[in-house]
């Protein structure tokens, strides 16, 4: 296998500010494919385009997040197998991933593509917007296997230490996009599914690029999919349920907040979409954060140095909390001009840019959530930490927003998200401090008698 990083030693700020900065760039560039698309979608075609693929994004990613966070739970075990020196589970427990993972992507894309329209109806999506929603849903689904093959590939060798390499198969993805979607949509008058069929072929080809790069550069030990045993798949459901279930639990909170911003028509919708490829970027730090410290932490776990776990989540509190106030200072100011990038028409660019203004300065208070969520899911709580999301996006952020929608009419939806995000990090702090996380055993060969695992 190719050389990988060593978290168990070393200066923590130093290697998660030079660990995540990688991720972080191919998180922007991920990103970048749905600012692309809107950016050329709401150009070329106008508002109800803009606003069906508005609908569109957070409906596949709901559909996909299941199998991401199965994916999640690849970097939790991977990593504890890294830090533990276990060559041998860690590439049973590859293949473990691959056999669920091909199966379950291969199945909701499938599924999904029949049952469009239904889901659609279901968000309360305009008629105006429905042919073309329904359109580019429908592609989408098509290639939801390439999206999650090449992010998926991404999470192994970050889970190994390597978080510079996966950069080449965002960029190499990104960079067709940008000429393929103008090329499809305006040159080859196809529309907004010349927008869908853009993206999954630039990620197909991202796609098998990161597999040649993998088996044959990085000598990751991938093997032809077979079914594992039945200690492997019990680790991988153990793990992988509860952290796919929370990634629906929160994409599926996405998706009803934009059901209570659909009641406000299709400018409103558009607005906050053309925010939304804003906000994403708001988060990024967070997102990247939250995944940097599970790999740190899990290779620390891996090998017991509970201190260290301690002091990474500190580290990563202190670097959260200043990057988002400074991003968020930036996008304040610069709500305006960013928002005018993807449409022109007044009454969307007004929205947009006063949920940007509302709600930017709430994040610093998301990003402990995933600063924390991140150290505890390394030692496997899973489950806990699908607690803590269904409380904050059902118990707190769906309902809050649609309280303050309804007092304050379409300006309340940031501050209704905002709060939620305020009340969520105490949360997530409290379950930090008390939880039992510490002690969970994510392999029932690590049991022994009398056996307790290190205290902070």
């Amino acid at each position: 296998m190719s050389k990988s990083h060593d978290f168990t030693e070393g200066n923590i700020t130093k290697q998660m500010i030079w660990f995540s900065l990688p991720i972080f760039f191919a998180n922007l560039l991920q990103s970048s494919f749905q600012i692309i698309d809107s950016l050329w979608v709401g150009n070329l075609l106008g508002s109800d385009a803009l606003a069906a693929i508005s609908l569109g994004a957070p409906v596949i990613f709901t559909v996909l997040s299941f199998i991401i966070g199965i994916n999640s739970a690849t970097l939790t075990v991977l990593s504890q197998k890294k830090g533990a020196d276990d060559e041998e589970g860690l590439k049973e427990s590859l293949n473990a991933f691959v056999f669920v993972l091909g199966i379950l992507s291969i199945s909701f894309g499938v599924i999904g593509y029949f049952l469009t329209e239904w889901i659609l109806n279901l968000l309360g999506t305009p008629a105006s917007i429905m042919p073309l929603a329904k359109e580019y849903l429908q592609i989408s689904f098509l290639g939801i296997i390439f999206l999650f093959g090449y992010n998926f590939i991404s999470t192994v060798l970050r889970a190994l230490g390597d978080s510079k390499t996966p950069i080449r198969f965002v960029f190499i993805a990104v960079v067709l996009n940008i000429f393929l979607d103008p090329l499809f949509i305006s040159y080859f008058d196809w529309g907004i599914k010349g927008s869908a069929y853009a993206t999954i072929i630039s990620q197909g080809i991202a796609f098998l690029y990161g597999i040649v790069h993998s088996v044959w550069t990085a000598k990751v030990p991938f093997e032809v999919p077979h079914l594992p045993e039945f200690n492997y798949l019990k680790a991988l459901f153990k793990l992988g349920i509860p952290a796919g279930l929370q990634m629906m639990t929160i994409s599926a909170g996405v998706t009803a907040i934009m059901a209570v911003v659909a009641t406000f028509g299709s400018e409103v919708v558009a607005g906050f979409g053309a925010a939304q490829r804003i906000d994403r970027i708001i988060m990024l730090p967070a997102f990247t954060l939250g995944a940097a410290v599970n790999s740190m932490a899990g290779q620390n776990i891996g090998t017991v140095k509970w201190d260290r776990v301690s002091q990474i989540a500190k580290n990563g509190i202190i670097l959260i909390l200043s990057v988002s106030t400074s991003i968020g200072l930036i996008m304040f100011f610069a709500a305006d001009v960013l928002i005018r990038l993807f449409v022109d028409d007044p009454e969307t660019i007004a929205f947009g840019a006063l949920y940007l203004k509302s709600v930017a300065f709430f994040y610093p208070f998301l990003g402990i959530n995933f600063v924390l969520n991140g150290v505890v899911k390394a030692a496997g709580a899973m489950f806990q930490v699908l607690v803590l999301n269904i409380i904050s996006f059902w118990i707190l952020r769906v309902p809050l927003t649609y309280l303050f929608a309804e007092w304050f009419g379409k300006a309340g939806i940031a501050f209704g998200i905002g709060v939620s995000f305020i009340i969520s990090s105490i949360v997530a702090v409290l379950y930090y401090r008390l939880g039992k996380w510490r002690e969970i055993k994510i392999f029932d060969e690590e049991k022994t008698p009398g056996q307790k695992r290190g205290e902070v």
